[in-house]
Protein backbone atom coordinates (compact mmCIF):
# COMPACT_ATOMS: atom_id res chain seq x y z
CA UNK A 1 0.00 0.00 0.00
CA UNK A 2 2.96 1.97 1.11
CA UNK A 3 4.01 2.14 -3.29
CA UNK A 4 0.84 2.79 -4.09
CA UNK A 5 -0.06 5.82 -1.66
CA UNK A 6 3.32 7.80 -2.72
CA UNK A 7 2.73 7.30 -6.73
CA UNK A 8 1.10 10.51 -6.23
CA UNK A 9 4.02 12.66 -5.00
CA UNK A 10 5.25 14.84 -7.83
CA UNK A 11 4.45 18.28 -8.08
CA UNK A 12 1.74 18.07 -10.38
CA UNK A 13 -0.13 15.52 -7.70
CA UNK A 14 -1.28 13.20 -11.05
CA UNK A 15 0.65 10.27 -10.19
CA UNK A 16 2.96 8.48 -12.47
CA UNK A 17 0.64 6.98 -15.18
CA UNK A 18 1.59 4.09 -16.74
CA UNK A 19 4.86 4.01 -14.66
CA UNK A 20 2.06 3.79 -11.52
CA UNK A 21 0.39 0.62 -12.58
CA UNK A 22 3.67 -1.48 -13.51
CA UNK A 23 4.78 -0.67 -9.85
CA UNK A 24 1.59 -1.69 -8.50
CA UNK A 25 2.03 -5.31 -10.54
CA UNK A 26 5.39 -5.40 -9.20
CA UNK A 27 4.44 -4.93 -6.06
CA UNK A 28 1.90 -7.27 -6.18
CA UNK A 29 3.92 -10.44 -7.90
CA UNK A 30 6.89 -9.53 -5.67
CA UNK A 31 4.35 -10.60 -2.68
CA UNK A 32 3.18 -13.90 -4.66
CA UNK A 33 6.37 -14.70 -5.22
CA UNK A 34 8.10 -14.29 -2.03
CA UNK A 35 4.71 -15.45 0.34
CA UNK A 36 2.82 -17.77 -2.73
CA UNK A 37 3.45 -21.21 -1.67
CA UNK A 38 3.18 -21.04 1.78
CA UNK A 39 -0.18 -19.09 2.13
CA UNK A 40 -1.64 -19.29 -1.21
CA UNK A 41 -1.38 -15.40 -2.14
CA UNK A 42 -3.26 -14.34 0.62
CA UNK A 43 -3.34 -10.85 0.22
CA UNK A 44 -7.61 -11.23 -0.68
CA UNK A 45 -9.49 -12.06 1.99
CA UNK A 46 -12.26 -13.11 -0.85
CA UNK A 47 -9.61 -15.69 -2.39
CA UNK A 48 -9.34 -17.64 1.22
CA UNK A 49 -12.56 -17.32 2.70
CA UNK A 50 -14.89 -18.15 0.37
CA UNK A 51 -13.15 -21.36 -0.87
CA UNK A 52 -12.71 -22.34 3.13
CA UNK A 53 -16.35 -21.77 3.39
CA UNK A 54 -17.45 -24.23 0.49
CA UNK A 55 -14.73 -26.88 1.13
CA UNK A 56 -16.72 -26.70 4.91
CA UNK A 57 -19.73 -27.16 3.47
CA UNK A 58 -19.67 -29.55 0.89
CA UNK A 59 -20.11 -32.80 1.57
CA UNK A 60 -16.57 -34.46 -0.34
CA UNK A 61 -15.47 -37.99 1.11
CA UNK A 62 -12.17 -37.82 2.63
CA UNK A 63 -11.70 -34.43 2.69
CA UNK A 64 -9.69 -32.71 5.44
CA UNK A 65 -10.05 -29.74 7.65
CA UNK A 66 -10.48 -26.51 6.15
CA UNK A 67 -8.00 -24.93 8.80
CA UNK A 68 -10.27 -22.45 10.58
CA UNK A 69 -6.77 -21.98 12.38
CA UNK A 70 -5.45 -20.22 9.96
CA UNK A 71 -8.37 -17.85 8.44
CA UNK A 72 -7.65 -14.99 10.36
CA UNK A 73 -5.11 -13.81 8.69
CA UNK A 74 -5.54 -13.45 4.81
CA UNK A 75 -8.86 -11.16 6.37
CA UNK A 76 -6.71 -9.34 9.06
CA UNK A 77 -3.32 -9.05 8.04
CA UNK A 78 -4.24 -7.12 4.85
CA UNK A 79 -5.69 -4.98 7.24
CA UNK A 80 -3.36 -4.08 9.29
CA UNK A 81 -0.95 -3.67 7.02
CA UNK A 82 -2.70 -1.56 5.49
CA UNK A 83 -3.41 1.04 8.11
CA UNK A 84 0.40 0.54 8.89
CA UNK A 85 1.09 1.77 5.68
CA UNK A 86 -0.95 4.45 5.88
CA UNK A 87 0.20 5.70 9.21
CA UNK A 88 3.51 5.12 7.97
CA UNK A 89 2.90 7.49 5.05
CA UNK A 90 1.00 9.99 6.91
CA UNK A 91 4.02 10.25 9.40
CA UNK A 92 7.11 10.56 6.21
CA UNK A 93 4.92 12.57 3.45
CA UNK A 94 2.45 14.80 5.09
Amino acid sequence: LLAILTQGLNDQGNGLGTLGVLITAFVVVSIGLSLGGPTGYAINPARDLGPRIVHALLPLPNKGGSDWGYAWIPIAGPLIGAAIAAGVYNVAFA
